[in-house]
């Protein structure tokens, strides 16, 4: 009877284990509409605080197997549902589902300012990284350069998806603090160093795939190695934080 009891002692720990790593949180934004996530966090709260902001139709999901790697390395992880997004991994979006409207992406600049909030409250002492994919790999950078309390962007895939209203490229003038993009290796990547070029901060990198690669934060999730490549990067980059 020993080993069956050590078993089912070893499956609530590891219960336990994944409820303190995973925890669902909301809060408001300063127009009025709840923002829903998942809280992972990491075994030291003055260590820094990831900000995880998905890609257009998608949601918090993004950052399901991504979020437990970056807790494993240190870090505290808040990943998001912005209003413009989607139903992902068979999962609604809920914070676009309460909206109840279409969003344009630049609408859910209040979403990532809210996050921002939150974790500065939840993590005090800690430092905040702002980690976008597509769309809000480009509204990290613009919230970076509003936001003093952003200590550095990871930016999978931006461009200038708001026909210059605001201009990424504006905002990255505007960026003081360390800054990593990477994206697909075709056009994408022409794009990503304008960008790059435009920032601020002498601290910049820009990671290229090897062949086409992949748009976003899904490149980390990708088989036959390839999300290997870009979690080395990655991992290089955060290396500055810890």
């Amino acid at each position: 009877m020993r080993r069956p009891l050590l078993a089912l002692l070893g499956l609530l720990l590891l219960g336990v284990s994944a409820s303190r790593a995973q925890e669902p949180v909301a809060f408001k934004t300063a127009d009025g509409i709840t923002v829903y996530g998942d809280y992972y966090a990491g075994t030291d709260a003055t260590r820094p605080v990831i900000l995880a902001f998905h890609q257009a139709d998608f949601n918090r999901l993004e950052y399901r197997e991504i979020a437990p790697r970056l807790v494993e390395r240190g870090f505290s992880v808040l990943a998001i549902d912005q209003r413009s997004g989607g139903n992902y991994g068979g999962v609604d979006n809920r914070t676009a589902k309460e909206a109840k409207g279409f969003w344009v992406y630049t609408d859910a600049m209040p979403d990532l300012e809210a996050a921002l909030a939150w974790a500065r409250a939840k993590h005090p002492q800690s430092k905040i990284i702002a980690w976008g994919s597509s769309y809000s790999a480009s509204l990290a950078i613009i919230l970076a350069s509003n936001h003093k309390d952003v200590s550095g962007v990871l930016a999978f895939s931006p461009g200038e998806y708001f026909d210059g209203k605001p201009s990424v490229r504006e905002a990255a003038k505007s960026v003081m603090v360390p800054v990593f993009i990477t994206s697909r290796g075709d056009r994408e990547k022409v794009i990503a160093k304008l960008i790059l070029e435009a920032v601020a901060a002498p601290d910049k990198t820009q990671f290229i795939p090897q062949g086409i690669g992949v748009h976003g934060s899904s490149a980390l999730l990708q088989p036959q190695g390839k999300a290997e490549e870009y979690w080395q990067a990655v991992d290089a980059f955060l290396a500055k934080f810890k």
